[in-house]
């Protein structure tokens, strides 16, 4: 039996500027400081990315 809807990755920053803008706002930041922290972390996990931002390991 199918689900109706589709399911909401939650745990991961995408790429899309509306998102990368929710997250800066979250941290206090820039969208491309988030951009740079995703690159950093070599990951798009938002714990990841956001011990980067926070300097946090």
């Amino acid at each position: 039996m199918a689900t109706k809807g589709t399911k909401v990755e939650r745990h991961s920053v995408s790429e899309q500027p509306h998102e990368l803008a929710y997250e800066a706002k979250k941290e206090g930041t820039t969208a491309k400081k988030v951009e740079a922290a995703k690159k950093s972390a070599g990951s798009n996990q938002r714990t990841a990315v956001e011990s980067k931002l926070t300097g946090k390991k």
